[in-house]
């Protein structure tokens, strides 16, 4: 008796654990943030960017149908992705098209990621060619009125091919300037643009997170990073690390979902 009650257990409790891992992997999370902003205009108080990264040719149902739903139920001014939707391991361009495809008109904003060009970024006409403003090393200066802020974007900062000085060439005044990256290593550069806001993914959160000590591993970075996830702030400029939409290498997560980052800017008192 006692053996078949080990047995028993040993399996419901593997049942349990790949049920949990498999929800890990597929249930969506939403996480919010409320970033204040130095001298934000009043028509951008309350600006919503809603921000994806590192999809990896990932699928969440037809045609993306489960994501795209969930994003429907957002409300938000733009759209930022910050790079690796297209897989090298696995180049489908389809996972990406569809998302864009079903997004509908809210402005969208894609800068690259090193998984991009392990491709020859060969999807960037067809991003153009759907409306994506492509902002690899370039600004873009979004009015609202008699006011705008400024978006800019780089292409990869984790293979060196970023260039925030070419990126803010165009900006003309001192509005607040968001900044799209792929990777975090862009931000000490940022704190020294004075960029109030700067948005990346590349990490994954480390796809595996330990309680209270955070992720184990992010490329580039190695063991225990300093800038694995979440939100960062040093002075008047703050960044967010998108824990990511899809994985790379294993298709595991364990204590972090895959997640869509809403921010809305309000104005800094």
């Amino acid at each position: 008796m006692a053996k078949l009650l080990s047995r028993r257990t040993f399996i419901i409790g593997g049942i349990g654990t790949l049920a949990y891992l498999y929800w890990q992997y597929k249930a969506i999370a939403i996480k919010h943030y409320s970033i204040p902003i130095l001298n934000l205009p009043k028509e951008f108080d309350g600006f919503t960017i809603l921000h994806l990264s590192d999809l990896h040719s990932k699928e969440y149902g037809k045609k993306q149908r489960d994501l795209l739903q969930l994003m429907r139920e957002i409300d938000f001014d733009i759209i930022a992705l910050t790079g690796d939707f297209v897989d090298k391991r696995n180049p489908q361009k389809e996972p990406l098209i569809s998302l864009i495809n079903g997004i509908g008109d809210k402005p969208t904003f894609f800068v690259p990621g090193n998984h991009e060009w392990g491709t020859g970024f060969s999807v960037k006409e067809e991003l153009e060619d759907l409306g994506v403003e492509v902002l690899d090393n370039k600004g873009y200066k979004f009015a609202k009125g008699n006011s705008q802020i400024w978006i800019l974007g780089v292409d990869d900062p984790y293979l060196g091919r970023d260039d925030l000085e070419g990126a803010m060439r165009e900006v003309q005044d001192d509005s607040p300037k968001v900044l799209l990256a792929h990777a975090p290593n862009i931000f000490g550069r940022a704190i020294e643009k004075n960029i109030d806001l700067t948005l990346v993914g590349h990490t994954h959160g480390g796809q595996v997170r330990l309680p209270f000590i955070g992720a184990i591993v992010a490329p580039g970075q190695g063991l225990f990073p300093e800038y694995d996830y979440g939100l960062y702030t040093t002075g008047l400029s703050s960044m967010i690390i998108n824990g990511g939409i899809g994985e790379s290498v294993l298709p595991i997560r364990v204590n972090h979902r895959p997640e869509i980052v809403v921010i809305k800017l309000v104005k800094k008192a």
